[in-house]
């Protein structure tokens, strides 16, 4: 059976045999791959799409406003300054989102260049929102569209090295970003994630009813990722190439989902379904309903 074909047949059946709650589709940035990414029509398009998750990413800005954006500075790959011209990557260290207030980033255009990573990607104008913006605007469309309220999968964008230069130190980072949640009135629908188990440690401590994930790219085992934190995340989240029968055995064995990262490719997805991951992140949420031919990872 073709990767396309047999994805759909799996889609088709996850809420039958032995997995009986749906898979968690997730729309990572939004949806990358069709619209430019942490950015509303981003996260438009992947509820249209009808994702069960809008994955994101969030930095601080210089006075303290929390905005989508997975680079610490503006990036040369996609981003137009206020003159129109291209941004080069020679300049680009120069425009440090920390040191930047939220309404001189607000002017850098993110969406008309492109992506020529992601040749699907619609060139249309966009700028980096603010949080609070894009979870007003989702929950809009939501209701307007009459579809499921969505979730929230946020990643604090943060680093040891980066505390106090690329972002604040992670006590303040945790409280600016849970004081939206609660003010939104979203987090029973949030998960935060991070590579950064410090940022984790902080929000389970401050709510340990709030869902966590731990974002890992790295070779070492479940048992010692699992030892950097002090409590059971809600979720595993690996680089879907780390996948295997037995991690997805041992996460559930101690009832840890285990939603991988970042499935580009119909066969990729059909595999790890197989495998009853509970969810799959991914930049093409198109191919959860009707998987285009020809996409690569």
């Amino acid at each position: 059976m073709k990767p396309i074909l047999l994805l759909a047949a799996l889609l088709t059946g996850l809420s039958t045999a032995a997995q009986t709650t749906p898979l968690d589709q997730q729309g990572h940035r939004g949806c990358r791959g069709l619209m430019p990414e942490n950015t509303i029509p981003a996260m438009r398009k992947a509820q249209e799409l009808g994702v069960t998750t809008l994955e994101m990413d969030v930095l601080v800005s210089q006075d303290h406003q929390l905005l989508l954006s997975h680079d610490p500075f503006m990036n040369a790959d996609f981003v137009l300054l206020p003159n129109g011209q291209p941004l080069t990557k020679a300049d680009a260290p120069k425009y440090r989102l920390y040191a930047m207030p939220y309404a001189e980033i607000r002017r850098y255009d993110v969406g008309r260049r492109g992506n020529a990573k992601f040749p699907r990607q619609q060139k249309i104008a966009a700028y980096k929102p603010l949080l609070t913006e894009v979870i007003d605007s989702a929950e809009a469309y939501a209701r307007l569209k009459k579809l499921p309220a969505p979730r929230y999968n946020i990643e604090t964008k943060t680093t040891p090295t980066g505390d106090g230069t690329l972002h604040p130190a992670p006590a303040r980072f945790v409280a600016l970003l849970l004081a939206v949640v609660r003010a939104k009135g979203v987090a029973g629908r949030v998960t935060i994630q991070s590579f950064d188990p410090r940022t984790l440690e902080l929000v389970h401590r401050t709510d340990p009813t709030l869902r966590t994930a731990l974002l890992v790219q790295n070779l070492q085992s479940l048992a010692a990722n699992l030892a950097r934190l002090s409590f059971r995340p809600t979720i595993y989240s690996p680089n879907y190439q780390l996948v295997t029968t037995r991690l997805v055995e041992a996460c559930h064995q101690q009832g840890i989902r285990i939603i991988p990262w970042t499935v580009n490719s119909p066969a990729d997805m059909a595999q790890l379904i197989k495998l009853r991951v509970d969810g799959i992140i991914t930049d093409y949420p198109d191919l959860f309903a009707a998987p285009p031919k020809g996409l690569s990872k």
